[in-house]
């Protein structure tokens, strides 16, 4: 299975390029730590979701594929805090929100689908 042909994935990288504009105004304060955090947490989506359809085995797939929704989970912590500190507005905290939720059913959904194949 080759990942860039994985919606999710697909998902994952758009994702990032968005986390990287909406980060990139962030105080530069944050420039080592909320910003890294959140962008390395980001790109460990769809990292993790091609480094996981690149092994040999359904197995080893779906072990990667809860790695992804851990760094969903750390997202959303990640994205609270930005808010509470006032660095995220309203719609751009609705549109996180949004796309993480459907990157994790997703997520979900494809690892239902392996471990039922």
């Amino acid at each position: 299975m080759n990942h860039k042909d994985l919606d999710v994935w697909k998902e994952g990288i758009n994702f990032v390029k968005m986390v990287y504009q909406i980060t990139s105004r962030f105080p530069d304060i944050e420039k080592f730590g909320l910003i890294t955090q959140i962008r390395r947490a980001a790109v460990s989506v769809p990292a993790n979701i091609s480094e996981g359809a690149a092994r040999q085995s359904d197995k080893e797939f779906i072990h990667f594929l809860y790695i992804s929704l851990g760094s969903i989970a750390e997202l959303e912590t990640l994205f609270i805090i930005s808010a509470d500190q006032n660095y995220l507005n309203e719609a751009d905290s609705k549109e996180i929100d949004n796309s993480l939720q459907k990157i994790r059913s997703m997520l979900i959904g494809l690892i239902r689908y392996l471990k039922n194949k």
